[in-house]
């Protein structure tokens, strides 16, 4: 294991050893929309969202044959809603005909989904299924370019970094408490360097 992330790791335990997946969810279907939706949106007006989502559209097959325009204005505050909504009914759909109406759990399946990218089906194989995953979100690939763990922009390529120095049996709890670390100390305008409880370990802190 590499070093830091061995130091990081006990610090992180103790810090956020608690952390979770910041997106409300009780079925894997759940999940995969929440994320959908969580594009270019906070979680927490997503889970705002999902909240009376849940009460309205029951199972992935209500989604599947979910009502356009009702959906739309269902998701409407979470931005991009006409492209998410097209998105959300046909993986409903795709799910119920090519899946039997369970989200798939590999990465190859996953992708097949309108919607779906590398971060969803990550998000999806480590937290519903339990399967080694590096979730790049916004909080993640800034912490580990600002940490020093990697020097791309590009989420695909911050993946494999991560995936090369993070064990497996970590990777899902990192990456939620990098989102934990982002929000409370590593912000992206203002970073407490000076309270940092990883502060020693990070080769960029300003």
């Amino acid at each position: 294991m590499d070093k830091r992330i061995q130091k990081i790791r006990e610090i992180f335990a103790i810090e956020y050893g608690d952390a979770v997946c910041t997106l409300d969810y009780e079925k894997p279907y759940e999940l995969m929309i929440a994320t959908q939706l969580a594009a270019q949106c906070t979680d927490a007006r997503v889970n705002i969202v999902m909240k009376d989502m849940v009460k309205k559209y029951k199972s992935i097959e209500d989604y599947a044959n979910a009502d356009p325009i009702g959906l739309m204005e269902d998701i409407h505050s979470t931005g991009f809603y006409r492209n998410k909504a097209k998105n959300i009914i046909a993986a409903a759909k795709m799910l119920i005909a090519d899946f039997g109406g369970r989200v798939p759990d590999t990465m190859e399946d996953l992708l097949k989904l309108p919607g779906v990218g590398r971060k969803t089906a990550n998000l999806i194989l480590g937290d519903v299924y339990g399967k080694p995953s590096v979730v790049v979100d916004t909080h993640a690939g800034r912490l580990s370019r600002r940490i020093g763990l990697t020097k791309h922009t590009d989420p695909y390529k911050v993946e494999l970094d991560l995936l090369a120095i993070v064990p497996p049996d970590y990777q899902t709890l990192f990456c939620h408490q990098l989102v934990y670390h982002g929000r409370k100390y590593c912000k992206a305008q203002r970073p407490d360097c000076v309270h940092c409880p990883i502060e020693m370990y990070c080769e960029n802190h300003i």
